[in-house]
């Protein structure tokens, strides 16, 4: 369903808070998402601002389960089938999104968030920014974007990513559109970065309907539906960006990073800037999410892979629990090898069995403690490229590098499984008890 839809639903259904208010674009706000545990939320009057501020809506995995009409449990294979089974999006002549044109942008006039005290400075976080490579063609992603004058920011773009090798061989400026305010398909499809050349807009359309429209000033299409579209250009000017509290919640640090000069705004009459504060559910959730698919896709090539979750204690993104149906006592370490693979990021990873519950960390804990043998089930990889958001890694070279564990926290196969399985009481009925 669009965004609107949802959070009506989510209204009727008492999920949404709504703060009639004033509030304050300075801490405030953020500090409230945080205070509301990032449920659902519209702040209607946001000081020295026309457009109210929404946030919280992909916040947890039963939330982007029903902006996927799906549920927690088949989110997974929901996005599996939509990555590869890419639906063409229609380009419609007209769209809400350009309802109003804007020619002389003025991003002071957006509320734009400042987060914690000792960021860079103000930054937009919900900010879908779609680019085409000339080789490769569309490609979605997230890019945060700090905001350093009434018509530019400074956009983190992180190497050997789609929007860093398009804009590293294009001698000129390159065309960049921000969509701000998505549906939940848009800002997962977004997240989940598949192989070049394969176009997230496609893989949202297969999750649910997403129609585009071509750009006013720049050869790009935006979906249709979006609150706001920042249409721009990627310059070869570079300025301070950062730092910025990141998925770890530790700060990343300040860097130089290329200037976005903004050309034109184009939004809705009745726009909603979305916001999302960093480091918290929303963010790791967003950017781990669509990273289990990926593992799941590379583990399947070895062995019965049923199940991935990649963890809240390692941001979302260092750690991760892959659930297999094992058929050989080889499957585990297959296993850990193919998903570093998927997720290239990922620091640790830890393989179950099919009667682990990979959503409950107590159960992870337990295949550990009663399944796994360090001198013989721990896999320790030494010098592999890691995360920047990891503040443990080797940041001195080109690349950071760090060291990777893998945790074959599987039965044997050659044991008396009876031995090893979980020991269940039956629940009663109280009725006639107490």
């Amino acid at each position: 369903m669009d965004l609107r839809d949802f959070l009506s639903m989510l209204e009727q259904n008492g999920e949404l808070v709504r703060i009639r208010r004033e509030v304050s674009t300075e801490y405030e706000i953020a500090n409230l998402m945080y205070s509301l545990d990032e449920r659902p939320v519209i702040f209607e009057n946001v000081r020295g601002h026309d457009y109210p501020v929404f946030g919280g809506i992909t916040s947890s995995r039963d939330l982007i389960a029903k902006g996927l009409d799906t549920t927690k449990e088949m989110t997974l294979s929901r996005l599996v089938d939509a990555l590869r089974n890419r639906k063409e999006p229609a380009v419609l002549d007209s769209a809400p999104c350009q309802e109003v044109v804007e020619n002389r942008p003025d991003l002071d006039k957006l509320p734009i968030l400042r987060h914690i005290p000792g960021d860079g400075g103000k930054y937009g976080t919900a900010t879908v920014a779609i680019i085409k490579d000339p080789d490769t063609g569309r490609n979605a992603c997230y890019h945060r974007l700090m905001q350093i004058g009434k018509d530019r920011f400074t956009a983190r773009i992180i190497p050997n990513r789609q929007t860093r090798t398009t804009y590293d061989k294009t001698g000129d400026d390159l065309e960049m559109a921000v969509c701000i305010g998505n549906s939940t398909a848009v800002m997962v499809a977004a997240s989940l970065g598949p192989p070049s050349g394969v176009d997230e807009l496609s893989i949202a359309n297969a999750l649910d309907r997403t129609d585009l429209v071509k750009c006013v000033t720049k050869d790009l299409e935006v979906p249709a539906q979006s609150e706001i579209v920042l249409e721009g250009r990627l310059t070869k000017d570079v300025d301070r960006e950062g730092p910025f509290v990141d998925l770890t919640e530790t700060r990343d640090f300040e860097r130089r990073e290329p200037v976005f000069v903004v050309d034109c705004i184009t939004h809705r009459n009745d726009a909603m800037y979305q916001a999302l504060i960093p480091g918290r559910m929303e963010h790791k959730i967003l950017m781990g999410m669509p990273k289990e698919p990926t593992i799941y896709d590379e583990v399947s090539k070895v062995c019965d892979c049923k199940n991935v979750l990649m963890t809240m204690g390692g941001g979302c993104w260092l750690h991760g629990v892959v659930q297999i149906s094992k058929r050989s006592d080889q499957d585990g370490k297959k296993a850990i090898d193919a998903a570093f693979k998927g997720h290239s990021s990922m620091k640790s990873v830890t393989i179950v069995d099919d009667d682990v519950n990979i959503y409950d960390p107590a159960s992870i804990e337990w295949a550990v403690a009663t399944r796994f043998q360090a001198d013989k089930d721990l896999v320790v990889l030494e010098r592999q490229p890691g995360s920047s958001l990891d503040p443990s890694s080797d940041h001195s070279g080109k690349k950071t590098m760090t060291a990777k564990t893998g945790f074959d926290a599987t039965m044997p196969s050659d044991v008396d499984p009876s031995n090893y399985e979980i020991v269940r009481y039956k629940k009663l009925g109280l009725d006639g008890y107490i």
